[in-house]
């Protein structure tokens, strides 16, 4: 699946990607850090969940590894070094890089170090606008992707109870009334809506694995956490021409609410969105 994405900017400076890219640090902070928040919980201490295949892995391109589903961990972030490996799958997934670049490692690890710091921002609560952030990543055994794509299992690579996983898919699940530089979802309206509404961005898989539901799994354990947070209403903004990702977002339930206007993308110079919404139903479950 090739999918179009937009500058790293927005997410850099202050502000999450949308979720219109699918392709679909050194020092590990303290968990005080992160527990500076308005929840009553820290943000890390989401379990996570061992999920049984939502799809089955498609026929793949000769290029694409085949993944065992089974093998496969959707959850929450539920500490830094699983952070700062989704940090890092961003960076990767939204450049492209040309190898003869003079510099090029020092400047990933550079993007990757801004995308941390706006992560744990967000996480930790202390980002104007957003009540609550979750980072959600699908994660495999490292043996699974080792000696395929080496540079993925060496910048993404974590460890959870012991073994070496690595970080194949991302998203953030916002919990907000609006993102910055995107057009506003309008339900619900009224008092509660910046308890009630969510947005997804960042939405990111590796190159190598798409076509393996990654993208699916995914947006469907944001769903459960957006239910276990309250939220009615979720949203996501793809481009206009981005079919991969907007086929992906309409068979996971959402539909079409409000277009961006032209004069704003030519503004923000960038591709035209849409904003799709989806009800959170209250019965839903994996």
């Amino acid at each position: 699946m090739s999918i179009l994405v937009p500058s790293l900017s927005s997410s850099y400076s202050s502000s999450p990607l949308p979720a219109t890219s699918l392709s679909i640090p050194s020092t590990i902070f303290s968990r005080q850090f992160f527990c500076k928040t308005r929840r009553t919980s820290p943000p890390f201490s989401a379990s996570k969940r061992r999920l049984k295949p939502l799809i089955s892995a498609q026929l793949c391109a000769p290029e694409t590894l085949i993944l065992d589903i089974s093998k496969l961990s959707v959850g929450e972030t539920v500490n830094e070094e699983e952070l700062w490996a989704a940090a890092c799958l961003r960076v990767r997934t939204f450049n492209d890089f040309s190898s003869e670049s003079f510099g090029i490692e020092d400047h990933k690890k550079y993007l990757a170090e801004r995308e941390f710091e706006a992560l744990k921002e967000r996480i930790s609560g202390t980002r104007l606008g957003f009540k609550r952030v979750s980072c959600i990543n699908a994660s495999v055994p490292l043996s699974q992707v080792s000696g395929y794509a080496d540079d993925l299992c060496t910048s993404c690579k974590f460890s959870e109870d012991g073994e070496a996983r690595v970080v194949i898919g991302s998203l953030d699940l916002n919990q907000c009334v609006r993102l910055p530089d995107e057009i506003t979802g309008m339900r619900p309206q009224g008092i509660g809506e910046d308890f009630a509404r969510a947005y997804l961005s960042n939405v990111c898989v590796a190159k190598e694995l798409q076509r393996n539901g990654l993208g699916y799994n995914l947006v469907a354990h944001s769903k459960l956490v957006a239910k276990e947070w309250g939220i009615t209403d979720l949203y996501v903004h793809v481009a206009v021409n981005n079919d991969p990702a907007r086929n992906l977002y309409l068979k996971s339930g959402f539909v079409h609410e409000s277009d961006e206007p032209a004069w704003q993308a030519r503004f923000l110079d960038r591709p035209r969105r849409i904003l799709l919404w989806l009800a959170i139903p209250q019965d839903f479950e994996l």
